[in-house]
């Protein structure tokens, strides 16, 4: 069974810093790191971000943020859900062109 050492930190503002987050979190305990995560075509904030700490014990002490007020909005704190391997169904690609002759001894 792992420990859960990582807290989601949603309805963030789109100016936070990951230098805030690791200012309102670390007394919470020892941080190993804060990411806000930002969109990779705009750069802009997601609106929300992870703060990962050395022990379970500092993670669970971080939830008493949730529904508190951060740079003017209520943020949601909750443990991070660990991410599975895969990400989802099978990729597809599909056409918009009519099938051809001999299509279907491709597939």
């Amino acid at each position: 069974m792992s420990t859960q050492k990582k807290v989601y930190v949603g309805n963030l503002n789109y100016q936070t810093t990951e230098a805030e987050l690791t200012q309102l979190f670390g007394e919470c305990g020892p941080i190993v790191s804060a990411t806000v995560i930002m969109d990779k075509f705009s750069g802009r904030s997601k609106g929300f971000g992870f703060v990962e700490f050395e022990t379970e014990a500092a993670a669970n002490s971080a939830l008493k943020f949730d529904q508190s007020t951060l740079d003017g909005r209520q943020i949601r704190v909750n443990l991070a859900k660990e991410q599975t391997q895969g990400g989802g169904g099978e990729r597809r690609s599909f056409s918009s062109r009519p099938p051809r002759d001999g299509d279907r001894d491709r597939y």
